[in-house]
């Protein structure tokens, strides 16, 4: 009896061990999305460009896009914006710029300066449908198929590797 009574916080001290362990293995920036693999959500907002335009979930249905989340007030946005550029030069796939929470003519003299990537950049003022997404702060960037289902989710910048071990080959993947 007097053995266990040792045993048990050793016990209890090992398992605790265990799970800081593991948690330190995690990687931050793989954020599980509970929207991968079902469709994303609905939403209709204003083009940056024009906004008496409107794009629509359904308009991108039938073609594979990225939707790149950024914001003018966003240091991480400047960091990643040239590889955004270099990425949507290849025409691969639409990127689709969701301005989060951020002011429209901050937005339009950032791209201005730094260059446009985006088939379209939509405006998200309030930030509601970026809540929808879960997107956690900015940059983040979201592959979606033809069919409108997400398939990938990326929280912070962009980076070459990200690029070419995930992005490009799901697109392969996904016949692009």
């Amino acid at each position: 009896m007097k053995s266990l009574r040792f045993l048990i916080p050793l016990a209890l001290f090992g398992a605790l061990a265990w799970f800081l362990y593991a948690g330190l293995s995690l990687n931050p920036r793989e954020v599980p999305s509970p929207l991968i693999g079902k469709p994303a959500p609905a939403f209709a907002l204003p083009r940056l460009d024009d906004p008496t335009q409107t794009v629509k979930r359904e308009d991108l249905l039938g073609k594979v896009w990225v939707m790149n989340v950024w914001a003018s007030w966003c240091a991480p946005c400047r960091e990643e914006h040239p590889l955004v550029v270099a990425f949507a030069r290849e025409r691969k796939v639409p990127v689709i710029g969701l301005n989060y929470k951020d002011r429209p003519g901050d937005a339009r003299t950032w791209l201005e300066r730094l260059g446009n990537p985006y088939a379209a950049t939509l405006i998200d003022f309030d930030g509601k449908v970026g809540i929808d997404f879960g997107v956690y702060g900015v940059p983040e960037t979201f592959v979606i198929d033809a069919q409108g289902v997400v398939r990938f989710k990326h929280v912070g910048v962009l980076t070459r590797q990200v690029i070419s071990q995930k992005i490009e080959p799901l697109l392969k993947e996904l016949g692009v």
